[in-house]
């Protein structure tokens, strides 16, 4: 008996990222000119090190920030040791490897983000098939009642109680407190180039 399985189309998407960017950055770290050696820690080291950087700086989650950046840094120190063969590499050709590797992880970044989405419009469908709160309803009630105007130009509210009213923004405006000042932000440290070599 012959059993067939379905794959979520959510891992196809990943597969098809993933093969999209394996064969779009081999020939950019390949034009490099490099060792068989450096390439392969350019491709399994270098540029993952710096996408999870960049993952670590957008997540919201400190525990999740902290766990990423120690993963890139982990991976970061390994290619910063004085015998790595990229430290072997002079100033121009490290700044170039460190280009090219920056614009792979960038790749990688935009090409996933049709997943991300993906995910993030399969969890609205989720939640729009579990029924409303009684906050949601509230909100979506007073919206029926004090914005939606029929074509006579009059909303629900009006045509009831026979008067008008103020509109629906003026009067949240009235009630919601405005939000605080943002936080200012701290100057960032200037950037150092990744293959720098670790202090002694």
């Amino acid at each position: 008996m012959r059993t067939t399985c379905s794959i979520p189309t959510i891992w196809i998407d990943g597969l098809a990222t993933l093969a999209f960017f394996v064969a779009t950055v081999t020939p950019w770290v390949e034009a490099l000119a490099l060792s068989p050696q450096l390439e392969a820690a350019v491709l399994e080291q270098f540029i993952p090190a710096i996408y999870l950087e960049r993952v670590a700086a957008r997540s919201s989650a400190a525990e999740t920030r902290h766990c990423v950046q120690a993963v890139s840094t982990a991976l970061l120190d390994a290619l910063r040791r004085a015998d790595h063969p990229l430290q072997s590499l002079a100033p121009e050709e490290s700044a170039q490897v460190e280009q090219v590797a920056g614009a792979c992880a960038d790749l990688f970044q935009h090409s996933s983000s049709c997943v991300e989405g993906r995910n993030g419009q399969l969890l609205l469908h989720n939640h729009g098939r579990h029924r409303l709160s009684d906050r949601k309803l509230a909100e979506l009630t007073a919206v029926h009642n004090f914005h939606i105007r029929r074509p006579d130009g009059m909303t629900a509210a009006e045509r009831f109680f026979g008067r008008t009213h103020l509109v629906l923004f003026e009067q949240i405006l009235l009630r919601v407190p405005l939000p605080p000042r943002p936080r200012r932000r701290r100057p960032r440290p200037p950037k150092l180039p990744y293959l720098l070599p670790a202090a002694a």
